[in-house]
């Protein structure tokens, strides 16, 4: 009776204090009611009742947002590359959660959590007594629900002031939390409590969620933690800044403590053995820390990444508004599985590397695309992601994506040079020319008439004039194969007129050709040379219709996405035939020559390959673009100053110098250096033959007698030439000469693309015209 009366007097002595706060009414009672239970009849039995007795006026459950999720970047073969957060979690239900991690948890936060109904009586009043005492919040004493209550308001905060008021240190937060957590327990099995609780709680580190923290204190999945590890979670859930153990010995120290002090209170409960936990205690904490980077920065293929992550923010389909989509991408917990290839993402990333340098100001970028999908296989370029030190404009980094286009993170491009003679091809052949067709060129050509846009306009050009690129001559026969081989200016300005300004131009946008910077393609006489800016990822796109006989399909880099339900959207390719197979056929056999008998003669795959050379006028860029029937692939280079007012001339790129950088001695060794081992385990296809009797017999006036005289010049040229070598050797070995001779003497120089006479620079970068 005695103790019953000293009781008396502290119930008396809690609730004075807890009405001077303002805190008596209804809920006063469930305290005062609580806090005389446990004398009678024990702490769990008498919670459930209070919560009973004051079910009709309790709030509704609080409104629950869908958790913050990592969201993630596959490649092909389904291994993340890429990952965006705004809180690294990655939600698992409590099945795949470790049973000694459940024990753990409970045995730490709330022993009693399976016999209250949300209030833990004994531990509020204590905690109670002495924040009353000390005029706010001293001491913890909340259930597990009250935890996840607290942490459901903070998630779900649409603004920092209401962030704020469900952190606030104050006793009229704490009546808040009790009254939700009464709520929750009548929503809410305690499995499907202690599930959002592990779900939702911080462990430290930058890991939300007990799955997240596994994988980044441990390296494992939280339906493998171990007895130590469970409770070395366990222990960094109530301090998790002091405990983080990224930040150094002190912080491990305190973590350990904290794991010694879980196990001591799963054995006190009987949830294991003292020997059990002795044992764990001897061991150290065997960290294996993760590291889990976030955005296109931190990703091992930041251009591709960046070219999905604008994919995503532009497209509507992931949202009505652009801040829906980016808080669809970095709350989502989205799974995105893409079709980039590892394999050929490091063979282009390789061979870029071993030509041109991150330090340099010209730039190399190579785009990938499977022909017949459009799937985009890789995107590599010579700078690294990012931003420079001290933001510096030119330096190793960049923050553009340098393969792509502007709406993917890009800039603007550069101009595709002779690349663009393929289209005038295709049009020239489905219009009916026939291999060996062609005419007579002259040296020079003022583009003066007979040039009408797709609106029907006059676009002539009298003020120019073209000439051909060096090593053409002064002009002669050609028939449709040369002219293709050689890159012959003139001669492919000429076939352009013959068919129709207009008809090249819509070739070219039936198969996918737009510009860098989303603008309208200028319609001009020198379309044909490629006055228009690209990116490497469309030209490839382009060119991977011919491989695809005629079949052109979007550029597609993301296959499928999974929701956070589960539920999977499959993302097809978007493919339509853009000119007839024949013509496409045709096309294939004619830009196979470029390999053996034009401007990329020597330099070629060890399988049947065709492709195209570009090269600027004044040198302002290059290209080469070509295809296997499984790859196809596009290198542009160019100085990211500015192609006109630093041309590729005179210049240190990686470690050679070049006097001019050409289609075929920059571009063209990096593509046939990322194609060969891309394709290295990819069986050898041949193209379709093309058919004879609709496109053979043609026939160019002059050009067989052009043909035998030119290689009676080589033959000619080629006797000279090793007539000298061989009589510097002579000389060499007779003593006359005291310096031996190069190493490279007996190797024939390739006969490289010539520079192309074309473009009309912009204002004010404007060259003489020859």
């Amino acid at each position: 009776m005695l103790a019953f009366g000293w009781m008396q007097i502290f119930y008396v002595t809690v609730l004075k204090s807890v009405g001077g706060l303002g805190l008596a009414g209804a809920v006063g009672g469930v305290l005062a009611a609580g806090l005389a239970a446990p004398v009678v009849s024990g702490g769990g039995l008498a919670a459930k009742n209070v919560a009973n007795t004051f079910v009709d006026d309790l709030p509704p459950a609080p409104r629950e947002e869908p958790l913050a999720q990592v969201t993630r970047l596959l490649d092909k073969d389904g291994r993340t590359f890429a990952q965006f957060y705004e809180a690294n979690r990655t939600a698992v239900p409590l099945r795949a959660i470790a049973p000694v991690m459940r024990r753990a948890i409970v045995a730490i936060e709330d022993a009693r959590f399976y016999e209250h109904g949300g209030l833990d009586v004994r531990g509020t009043f204590r905690a109670l007594l002495t924040n009353t005492q000390a005029g706010g919040i001293r001491q913890g004493g909340s259930s597990l629900t009250q935890q996840l209550v607290k942490n459901i308001l903070v998630e779900s905060a649409r603004t920092e002031a209401e962030r704020d008021r469900a952190r606030a240190p104050n006793l009229a937060r704490k009546i808040t939390e009790l009254r939700y957590a009464l709520a929750l327990e009548r929503k809410y099995r305690k499995d499907e409590i202690l599930e959002r609780y592990l779900n939702i709680a911080y462990f430290g580190a930058g890991a939300h969620g007990v799955q997240a923290a596994a994988r980044r204190f441990f390296s494992t999945s939280a339906s493998r933690l171990t007895l130590t590890q469970a409770a070395t979670l366990a222990g960094a859930v109530r301090i998790p800044y002091s405990t983080d153990p990224s930040l150094g010995a002190a912080h491990r120290a305190r973590l350990r403590e904290r794991r010694d002090l879980v196990l001591d209170r799963m054995a006190g409960l009987k949830l294991i053995t003292q020997q059990e936990a002795a044992n764990a205690k001897s061991s150290p904490l065997d960290l294996k820390l993760r590291p889990e980077p976030g955005g296109c920065e931190q990703s091992n293929y930041p251009f591709y990444c960046l070219y999905v992550k604008h994919e995503l923010l532009s497209n509507p389909v992931f949202g009505n508004t652009a801040a829906q989509r980016r808080s669809r991408l970095a709350r989502g917990g989205l799974v995105i599985r893409t079709s980039l290839d590892p394999h050929a993402q490091r063979a282009a990333e390789r061979a870029i590397r071993r030509h041109v340098h991150p330090q340099d100001t010209e730039v190399a970028a190579e785009a990938m695309v499977e022909p017949g999908t459009g799937r985009i296989r890789a995107m590599a370029a010579s700078k690294e992601f990012g931003r420079n030190p001290g933001n510096r404009k030119n330096g190793p980094r960049t923050t553009f994506n340098l393969p792509a286009d502007v709406a993917h993170g890009g800039g603007q491009g550069f101009q595709a040079g002779s690349t663009f003679k393929v289209f005038t091809l295709a049009t020239a052949l489905k219009q009916g020319w026939r291999f060996g067709d062609g005419f007579q060129t002259p040296g020079a050509l003022v583009p003066g008439q007979g040039y009408r846009n797709c609106k029907g306009r006059p676009v002539n050009d009298p003020d120019t004039r073209v000439l051909n690129a060096s090593g053409e001559g002064e002009g002669g026969p050609h028939s449709i194969e040369t002219g293709t081989w050689k890159s012959v200016n003139i001669f492919y300005m000429m076939l352009e007129r013959k068919v129709g300004l207009c008809n090249v131009v819509k070739t070219a946008r039936a198969l996918g050709a737009v510009r860098a910077d989303g603008r309208a393609l200028r319609e001009v006489p020198t379309f044909t040379l490629g006055v228009n800016e690209m990116d490497p990822v469309t030209v490839a796109a382009s060119f991977a219709a011919f491989a695809a006989r005629g079949v052109y399909c979007r550029p597609l880099a993301i296959e499928e996405i999974v929701g956070r339900n589960g539920r999977r959207t499959h993302v097809p390719p978007a493919c339509e035939q853009a000119i007839e197979r024949p013509v496409a056929d045709a096309v294939n056999h004619v830009l196979t020559g470029v390999f053996d008998k034009g401007t990329m003669k020597g330099q070629g795959l060890d399988r049947p390959a065709a492709g195209k050379t570009g090269t600027n006028n004044g040198y302002t860029s290059a290209w080469f673009a070509g295809y296997t029937p499984q790859l196809a692939a596009a290198v542009s280079v160019g100085d990211i100053r500015g192609s006109y007012r630093f041309p590729l001339q005179g210049v240190q790129i990686g470690d050679q110098y070049y006097g001019s950088v050409q289609g075929a001695s920059l571009p063209g060794p990096i593509w046939v250096e990322s194609m060969r081992p891309a394709l290295r385990h990819v069986e050898p296809r041949g193209f379709p033959g093309p058919n004879m009797a609709r496109f053979g017999g043609g026939h160019t006036p002059g050009l067989k007698e052009a043909l035998a005289e030119e290689e009676k010049r080589e033959k000619r040229r080629g006797d000279r030439a090793f007539a000298k070598r061989h009589r510097k050797l002579l000389r060499w070995l007779l003593g006359r000469s005291q310096a031996a001779p190069s190493p490279e003497w007996p190797l024939r120089r390739r006969q490289h693309e010539r520079p192309r006479q074309h473009e009309r620079p912009r204002q004010h970068e404007r060259p003489r015209w020859h």
